[in-house]
């Protein structure tokens, strides 16, 4: 077993102190920098860093970026959701060790869709019904597989159909 224990820090977003969704940091007791290029191969990760190493990845709705000695996860309802996604992470991290041997290591992030590429496909109204401000933010949102293309309700038949079929040549774990 890589990580045995760690321990959690729950708080609020300095720059949006009013925001309904909080932040998570897992200290770590275990350096986990070995397993890094493994559980970027074998969980998808979407940008991984030489130095110092972390890989980021989108899963369970969430950005996670994991670091050798911690891991943040960013837009969690509460404590419990935390503890529930870094108690997954910690299953994954170690299944990924005990298996490393059978993957090859990926240094590479995934290619990442482009802000502008969606926001020529949205209807750009601006509308918030999507819960973002602007099209512009929604499109770097949905870039970074926060927002999908069903959280924009003006964007339906084919302009819809497009864009989903190019958001789908990206691994997003919705």
């Amino acid at each position: 077993m890589l990580l045995d224990a760690y321990r959690l820090e729950i708080f609020n977003s300095e720059c949006n102190p009013g925001a309904m969704s909080v932040h998570c940091k897992a200290i770590l007791e275990q350096d986990i920098a070995p397993v890094l290029p493994y559980l970027n191969a074998s969980l998808g990760g979407f940008e991984y860093v030489r130095e110092p190493p972390s890989v980021t990845f989108r899963s369970q709705g969430k950005l996670i970026t994991v670091h050798r000695d911690k891991i943040m996860i960013n837009a969690l309802r509460d404590g419990a959701e935390a503890r529930k996604i870094v108690e997954w992470l910690k299953r994954e991290i170690n299944t990924t060790w005990e298996q490393r041997a059978s993957l090859t290591p990926s240094y590479e992030g995934l290619p990442r869709p482009s802000v502008m590429t969606i926001l020529k496909a949205l209807p750009k109204t601006n509308c918030r019904r999507c819960g973002e401000a602007t099209c512009m933010v929604f499109a770097v949102r949905m870039a970074e597989g926060v927002k999908s293309v069903s959280d924009c309700p003006p964007l339906v038949g084919p302009a819809q159909q497009r864009l989903a079929e190019y958001m789908d040549g990206f691994h997003f774990d919705m």
